[in-house]
């Protein structure tokens, strides 16, 4: 009995424990059925890494001071943030990945980058 790949059913010859014809196939289905999930983490980590090319870009010299209204101009998500840093004197800073931002008043933040 001849094994059919799980992807185009194309005859496969090699190793009695094959699954797929090519690699292409294999790919092309183990894409097929992570679709959704890939989909989902896909978009948030564009997010991500939209918020921090909008963060680097405004925050150049390591700390730097930006309005809301500039954020969101460049198109910044509040949203997605891969951390939370609370100082002992409780000030909450929020950052995606090294770059960060501190809530002032008036709608001003304070963008900072934490060094290794």
């Amino acid at each position: 009995m001849q094994k059919q790949c799980l992807e185009c059913g194309e005859k496969i010859v090699g190793r009695i424990d094959k699954k797929f014809c090519s690699d292409a196939c294999r790919n092309a289905y183990n894409n097929k059925i992570n679709k959704d999930s890939k989909n989902l983490i896909r978009n948030t980590n564009n997010r991500l890494r939209k918020n921090y090319r909008i963060l680097e870009t405004l925050n150049p010299n390591q700390k730097s001071k930006t309005s809301r209204a500039k954020l969101i101009e460049a198109g910044f998500d509040f949203n997605y943030i891969t951390s939370i840093y609370t100082t002992k004197a409780g000030t909450i800073y929020y950052f995606v990945y090294n770059q960060g931002y501190l809530p002032l008043e008036g709608d001003y933040y304070a963008l900072v980058k934490r060094e290794n």
